[in-house]
């Protein structure tokens, strides 16, 4: 038997902490091991209890939840936590921030049980939780931030040309399976693309190469198709 994923719930509203934890307890693998209503308390619990998942809300008195979470990805004793941002609105003006700070993904509070469960077993797994949608909201919001001046493929030099293919499709948020399909590659090859890019880009996760996508100008808000094209001979559009 494998040990039950940890998870750690953080947000300031104490009725829906405990319904999460409720929810947390009575799922099959998974068990909560604390609360925190606060960004600080969210810290502090998540180096003590050292937990594999901490459930994040954004807006908490204090620290929020963004700088939270920079706190629990930078620091040594807590960098294998993983962190799903739990938000109100799919357009919150801060989940790029809490992504670029480290987060994993993120869910809206209103999703369905079964879809926050499978969220956390997904990036307790090490994936990310980007879906396409997010990733183009994301990138948009990118686009309209004043400080958003990415140089074009700066920090991309070391790439080949098949891995800046790949970091595009995982910039427009096709998952390993759909890269295969879409350049004809196998899946072990494609996963094979994932790690190469995670390790010269210094990424944390899939999250983590998104962003590093759009802020060396590889991608823009207007590269982000509703769905990506049909390729000819195996190439990019």
């Amino acid at each position: 038997m494998t040990d039950p994923i940890r998870v750690l719930v953080a947000d300031d509203q104490s009725l829906l902490r405990g319904s999460f934890r409720v929810l947390v307890d009575t799922a099959p693998g998974l068990s909560a091991v604390g609360e925190a209503g606060t960004g600080a308390e969210a810290v502090e619990s998540a180096r003590r209890l050292r937990p594999d998942v901490v459930l994040m809300d954004i807006r908490m008195p204090g620290m929020d939840g963004i700088e939270a979470t920079r706190h629990i990805a930078r620091s040594p004793e807590t960098a294998e936590t993983r962190i799903l941002i739990l938000t109100t609105f799919d357009l919150d003006e801060y989940v790029y921030g809490a992504l670029r700070a480290g987060a994993a993904g993120f869910l809206l509070k209103d999703t369905s049980p079964d879809v926050l469960l499978t969220g956390i077993r997904t990036v307790a797994a090490g994936e990310s939780l980007l879906a396409p949608s997010v990733t183009r909201r994301l990138i948009a919001e990118f686009a309209r931030l004043p400080q958003a001046h990415p140089v074009s493929g700066s920090s991309l030099e070391g790439l080949t040309e098949r891995e800046r293919e790949v970091l595009l499709l995982v910039a427009r948020g096709l998952s390993n399976t759909g890269i295969a399909e879409y350049l004809h590659l196998s899946h072990g090859t494609v996963k094979t693309h994932i790690g190469r890019l995670l390790s010269k880009l210094r990424a944390r996760d899939r999250a983590q190469l998104v962003i590093s996508a759009y802020e060396s100008g590889l991608v823009s808000a207007t590269t982000i198709p509703e769905r990506p094209v049909q390729p000819k001979n195996g190439g990019l559009p």
